[in-house]
């Protein structure tokens, strides 16, 4: 089980862990034990997840989403599998905390009258000055 905040709580069964052999250093260690870990999470069916934050949690893991709606995460930091396996976990939890907020609504304010005085001033100013670049006539 998997707790990611008060009322959600993440079933075994919605987790499969894969473990695999890691690149990078560790010497031998690296061509004999399994160390890296990865995560797969089953988003779409889990039912834990209220629809609104699939959808989301769809748009924050980007690349991570497969087609038949499966987070997956890997993790090959440390030589030990125990270690990869709590950083995939916190690192799914934070994720699904993501998705979990809800984004603020953007309230479309009108520009007051002084402002867009002042921007339109500015920009004639600006044309002012531009206008005076040009090629001199001498005659």
């Amino acid at each position: 089980m998997l707790q990611i905040s008060d009322d959600i709580t993440l079933q075994d069964w919605e987790l499969t862990e894969s473990f695999m052999r890691a690149s990078g250093p560790g010497g031998q260690n690296v061509n004999k034990v399994s160390s890296a870990v990865e995560l797969r999470f089953e988003a779409e069916r889990s039912p834990h997840l209220p629809a609104p934050v699939k959808t989301r949690l769809r748009r924050i893991a980007g690349r991570r989403w497969t087609k038949d709606g499966a987070v997956i995460l890997q993790c090959d930091e440390t030589r030990s599998q125990v270690r990869n396996r709590e950083i995939i976990r916190e690192r799914l939890a934070d994720l699904i905390r993501q998705a979990l907020v809800k984004p603020k609504r953007r309230i479309a304010t009108k520009p007051t009258r002084g402002s867009v005085e002042r921007r339109i001033k500015a920009k004639k100013t600006r044309a002012g000055v531009k206008s005076l670049r040009g090629r001199v006539d001498g005659e």
